[in-house]
């Protein structure tokens, strides 16, 4: 629908739809929910929420609102794990400054929590995952695995530490580092989460008019995430990597278990931020400063004249 006051819609791969009030202030609204992704309930609900606001920071706003989405089955499950679950979601609201209004609860046979979340953010001050310019440098706050290493955490793989890292990684809010990233010349931000690496890199690239140039061996890994990832793909890697066969360009000798962690889902992840080349030593400085400690300058944005969109080298 067009209207004058809709900043950012659907016509882009943007997170979070930006729809303006006044000169001065815009509303940021998105939503977000999937099923458990760890066994313990108070984990997922802090998780799931830090999930939703995330796309809150990827747009460089703040969130101040949301109201809970849960699915629940009648039988079968002591309600006690939903109390748990709606309180890691208040929980890591608070940390963020929200407040929960409330929400709402359908009967499910499979349990799924998430928030719709409103934020604000100054109409002139929107960060979109188009803008993109070659000559950027690409950076990325968070380690990658997420994906791998739970889901062989459910098949019985990897080492509880493992485990404990990327639950650490999921519920830790995107906050700090879109504070910082504020007071740099951004000119394309998204979150890492269920299209991979590559995929939003690819919804970037695209958007852009650009191509962006990753180096495997620069990324932020999670531990055990190379280890796990050569034992086998999740059916979310396989997905992505159907979805990317003619969008992404792996260059030969980048190993099996890189490509593998560049396509696997990620839950919570991290922002990639584009922003010019000379900018990015600071910003990592900055970010580094303000506990963000595993970001990275991962790779570079080209000109794009043809073929892929996006390599892996």
């Amino acid at each position: 629908m067009a209207h004058p006051d809709l900043l950012v819609g659907t016509a882009t791969a943007d997170d979070a739809g930006v729809f303006r009030l006044s000169p001065e202030c815009a509303l940021v609204q998105t939503v977000d929910f999937f099923a458990p992704i760890v066994d313990d309930a108070f984990q997922f609900g802090g998780i799931a929420a830090a999930n939703a606001m995330s796309d809150v920071y990827a747009m460089g706003g703040e969130p101040r609102t949301a109201l809970n989405v849960v699915c629940f089955p009648q039988e079968g499950v002591p309600m006690e794990i939903l109390g748990e679950i709606l309180r890691g979601g208040i929980d890591k609201a608070t940390e963020a400054g929200v407040v929960v209004l409330g929400g709402h609860t359908v009967n499910d046979e499979e349990i799924k929590f998430g928030m719709a979340v409103t934020g604000v953010v100054h109409p002139d001050r929107i960060w979109r995952n188009v803008g993109a310019r070659p000559g950027d440098a690409l950076v990325l706050t968070k380690a990658l695995g997420t994906g791998i290493v739970t889901t062989a955490r459910k098949r019985g793989a990897g080492t509880p530490d493992d485990e404990a890292a990327a639950i650490a990684s999921m519920l830790a809010l995107n906050a700090a580092a879109s504070r910082v990233l504020r007071d740099f010349p951004v000119h394309a931000c998204t979150d890492v989460t269920g299209f991979a690496l590559l995929g939003h890199g690819f919804e970037m690239a695209h958007g852009s008019g650009v191509r962006l140039v990753l180096d495997a061996a620069r990324l932020p890994l999670l531990p055990g995430a190379r280890t796990l990832a050569v034992e086998g793909q999740s059916g979310g890697c396989r997905r992505n990597r159907d979805w990317l066969a003619d969008r992404v360009q792996i260059a030969a000798g980048v190993p099996a278990d890189l490509v593998e962690i560049a396509y696997d889902p990620q839950t919570s992840g991290g922002l990639l931020v584009a922003l010019p080349q000379d900018a990015a030593p600071d910003a990592i400085a900055a970010l580094h400063a303000a506990g963000v400690t595993a970001a990275t300058i991962i790779g570079a944005v080209e000109q794009h004249a043809a073929g892929p969109w996006i390599t892996l080298r």
